[in-house]
């Protein structure tokens, strides 16, 4: 599969500098593009890395002056270069909607119209999926669970009962949603398990990263927001309410009852207490540790998780520690020398 320069330059609305006969043969990332590749850099100042690579042609954005290479100038780098990588390399299509024959469903189950369904996938009692969902091989789907339309369940993840997907979710390979929380009592000299008797529930156009798991609620739903994006290997615990709009990075723990604002941003392996509130828009830094409430617009780092400019200083100080170390010694070294000759003048004295 291959294409001119002006083609491409034609598919994604750009400006064409350079020889609109060039053939392209194939699109790759700066320090993978090869001859006959097409490549992009998303800043003019990325210019002397573009001068040093072996690509063929360039998709640079509007200000970017030419420096000799084919280029195509557009507004939006990321959004032409992923129209020219689809038409090196399409999306593969699966099969078209209906439920295979090696799929389990139950005769309770309700399934709209144009639903996939692949082979081996369970679904439960009484389980609604909406239309134009589509079901991958190995999901298991408890009894009693919602799924919205305009669903993608990828293969292996999990619902247990009584969970709700809104519309137009995304659920990566092997997440697990509304397994039972951690909370246990001490009775008698052994743990016993609390309540799980609540679920989970997806708002609209949320996506959870493969691995990642969601804990039911005790009595209620854990609720995550409306376009909150999860990424793989996140663990969220039951009573949370995520807010609208959230994007948790990989590896965060949030422990129960936790609650966020809207718009929150934890970096990876952002761990937070349990009945903790986070306010809106706040931002906490990749392994920041967070025992206390954050306010609304606030960003923190460190363990504890305290405000950004807080930190800062602190690593600052901690930076001098050698230095200071060194110069305790010295100061010790001195009053040593002044205490001896202090002793000294005291037995002279005395004599």
């Amino acid at each position: 599969m291959q294409a001119t320069l002006a083609e491409l330059a034609t598919l994604v609305n750009g400006e064409l500098i350079g020889d609109g006969s060039l053939v392209v043969q194939g699109a790759a990332p700066l320090g993978e593009a090869g001859p006959g590749d097409i490549t992009l850099i998303d800043r003019p100042d990325k210019s002397a890395k573009l001068a040093a690579s072996r690509a063929s042609a360039a998709v640079v954005p509007r200000q970017y002056v030419p420096n000799g290479l084919p280029i195509i100038r557009v507004d939006d780098v990321h959004r032409a270069f992923t129209t020219i990588v689809l038409r090196f390399r399409p999306r593969r299509h699966g099969p078209p909607p209906g439920i295979s024959p090696l799929a389990v469903v139950s005769p309770t189950a309700r399934v709209g119209d144009e639903v996939t369904i692949h082979p081996f996938a369970t679904i439960g009692d009484e389980v609604e999926i909406g239309d134009r969902t589509v079901i991958h091989s190995g999901v298991h789907i408890l009894a009693g669970s919602k799924i919205g339309p305009d669903v993608t369940i990828f293969p292996n993840a999990v619902l247990y009962e009584n969970t709700v997907v809104g519309p137009r979710c995304v659920i990566h390979a092997g997440a697990i949603l509304g397994a039972f929380g951690f909370g246990y009592s001490l009775v008698a000299g052994r743990h016993q398990l609390s309540a799980q008797l609540g679920h989970v529930v997806l708002e609209a156009e949320v996506e959870v990263g493969a691995g990642t798991t969601i804990d039911r609620g005790t009595y209620g739903a854990t609720v995550i927001g409306e376009g909150t994006k999860i990424d793989n290997q996140v663990m969220i615990a039951h009573n949370c309410r995520i807010g609208r709009h959230n994007m948790l990075c990989a590896q965060v723990g949030i422990a129960g009852s936790t609650t966020t604002g809207d718009y929150v941003v934890m970096a990876g392996q952002v761990g937070v207490r349990d009945h903790v509130r986070i306010g809106h828009r706040a931002v906490l830094g990749a392994m920041a540790g967070v025992i206390n409430d954050v306010p609304d617009d606030a960003r923190v780092v460190g363990i504890p998780a305290t405000p950004e400019r807080e930190q800062m200083i602190k690593q600052a100080v901690l930076a001098k520690l050698p230095e200071m170390r060194h110069q305790l010694k010295q100061l010790q070294a001195t009053v040593e020398r002044l205490r001896q000759i202090v002793e000294r003048y005291e037995h002279d004295q005395g004599g």
